[in-house]
């Protein structure tokens, strides 16, 4: 059958789409910037029928229709794969939940673990001549969702841009059960905040030195990756490539800056590999339809075995607070949620499997509190609650203002000087006291 006809049979309205879902299913609303909206309200318009509707999703801009309903979590349960700040909100509120994971296997939770998903829905770019609606920059685990989705309803949007990969990028319209023809919503952004504070410029002023030309790249989102991609951009550095989790706003600075070409790479030479993308129109911009650009499922990007196959690769993350055994937490404040593992772990790995790699973890020595108290970030034990992201044992290098160390073959004590070394001065003989009392500190290290 013709791909147009074929089209034309499955194009159907929202309305009309939704009432696949039944009560007790699991429904899927795919990833960041391909959440739906248009479905999104038409199956809120049905909460008074539908109850104990579970739904999956991660990195929403805003919050749901079906999480807006009367008595949400009466009829919907939202449970995501890594939190925005919406997210964090409706924790808070209740009906939403996170779901622990390592972000590189989340394909096979989709193909071997999970209770079936009858309902998939989310946005795609148009159909293409060949047939395949292309995920945008959100491949992530998508290949994967179709493969085991009953049922999957595209939402199709004009304004999404077509991410060139090589491999599951995209869903053919064989296996698609309805086309929505959506309101075409601009691409959803996500800031890349202000100027770098003199913290950030400190940490990135620390870290370029240490990258060499022809390295290949990962950074995490947040104010210090981002200091770090300016001052990249602004660098010497030359022939650097990317293999990231999340492709932001500074590799689109880096790369027209003249600073990325990926002919050092070990594999997939001369191409930007990356598992999703989102930040500011200029970014959406540069990934349409753009070759040096490869979108790709997460269990290859942050595959620790390909990662390690590309030489000097360097791991740029950050943390919510770091302890004396060089425990790392990078998701909750206590029993406060804040983001999510996402594939910082597997970086960690990576890199320092990498020929000549390094892996950051970067923090701020302190921070202030609502009521402008100052707390240090370097803490003698996590607080109770607190998840560790990373293992003492995989910690390379850790970057505050006041220095970087490296923690690797340290025995305790002397991790425990290195990590003191860097917190704020303020808190230094505080930490020590500490450290004496938990049989970490030896006189000696006192200078």
């Amino acid at each position: 059958m013709e791909q147009t006809e074929l089209y034309r049979q499955k194009l159907t309205t929202a309305a009309e789409a939704v009432k696949e879902v039944r009560s007790g299913d699991w429904v899927d609303y795919g990833w960041c910037t391909g959440t739906p909206e248009a479905l999104d309200r038409a199956l809120a318009a049905r909460y008074e029928e539908l109850h104990d509707v579970k739904v999956r999703g991660g990195i929403i801009f805003h919050r749901p229709a079906i999480m807006s309903v009367p008595d949400a979590p009466e009829h919907f349960t939202w449970n995501s794969w890594h939190m925005s700040g919406v997210e964090r909100k409706m924790i808070a509120e209740g009906g939403t939940y996170y779901i622990p994971l390592r972000y590189s296997e989340l394909p096979r939770y989709y193909r071997e673990h999970l209770a079936p998903v009858h309902v998939a829905m989310f946005q795609v770019a148009p159909m293409d001549e060949h047939g395949f609606f292309n995920f945008g920059p959100n491949a992530s685990h998508m290949a994967a969702l179709c493969d085991v989705a009953e049922v999957i309803i595209v939402e199709v949007n004009r304004n999404m841009p077509r991410c060139l990969g090589g491999s599951q990028e995209a869903v053919h319209i064989s296996q698609v059960t309805h086309i929505v023809e959506g309101e075409n919503p601009p691409m959803p952004e996500l800031g890349a905040g202000g100027p770098a504070t003199e913290v950030e410029k400190a940490v990135a002023e620390l870290i370029v030195p240490e990258i060499p030309n022809g390295a290949c790249l990962q950074l995490g989102i947040g104010g210090m990756p981002n200091a770090v991609g300016s001052m990249i951009a602004q660098s010497d550095l030359k022939d650097l490539g990317v293999h990231t989790e999340m492709y932001v706003d500074a590799f689109v600075d880096i790369a027209r800056a003249g600073k990325i070409t990926g002919m050092k790479k070990n594999v997939d030479r001369g191409r930007q590999a990356y598992a999703f993308g989102a930040g500011t129109k200029k970014l959406y911009e540069y990934l349409n339809n753009n070759p040096s650009c490869m979108a790709s499922p997460v269990d290859y990007t942050n595959d620790v075995r390909v990662i390690s196959q590309l030489d000097n690769f360097i791991s740029i993350n950050n943390a919510v607070d770091v302890d004396l055994f060089g425990q790392v937490n990078a998701e909750s404040s206590g029993t406060k949620h804040i983001s999510g593992a996402g594939g910082q772990l597997d970086f960690v790995l990576g890199a320092y499997l990498s020929k000549g790699g390094k892996s950051f973890i970067c923090c701020s020595s302190t921070y202030q509190d609502k009521e402008g108290l100052l707390h240090s970030r370097i803490v003698p034990m996590l607080s109770h609650g607190s998840i560790v992201t990373d293992t003492r044992t995989n910690i390379h290098h850790l970057v505050t203002e006041y220095g970087m160390v490296n923690l690797k073959g340290c025995s305790t004590w002397e991790r425990t000087e290195r990590i003191i070394s860097v917190s704020h001065p303020d808190f230094r003989e505080e930490l020590i006291q500490e450290a004496e009392k938990m049989k970490i500190w030896r006189r000696s290290n006192r200078k």
